[in-house]
């Protein structure tokens, strides 16, 4: 019974994910030229899954008068 407890135990403790300081980074690229910004953002304490939901890349188009530039966000989390 013992060993079966101790196998229960192990096989959850290792199925559960860790909350750790995940870093997602994100660079912002605009079709009008220029140079590229970056930013980062660090979520505490969080899960993977959870930090992976809110790093998302992105694309997003804007027009200023007659001409329309597209602005994209690649993100990766790290």
């Amino acid at each position: 019974m013992k060993k079966v407890l101790f196998i229960a135990v192990v096989a959850v403790a290792s199925l559960a994910s860790c909350k750790k300081d995940r870093t997602c980074t994100c660079t912002q690229t605009n079709s009008a030229g220029g140079a590229a910004t970056t930013s980062t953002i660090t979520y505490t304490e969080a899960k993977k899954g959870q930090a992976q939901a809110a790093c998302l890349s992105s694309t997003q188009t804007t027009t200023v008068g007659s001409t329309t530039y597209t602005i994209t966000n690649t993100c990766e989390l790290k």
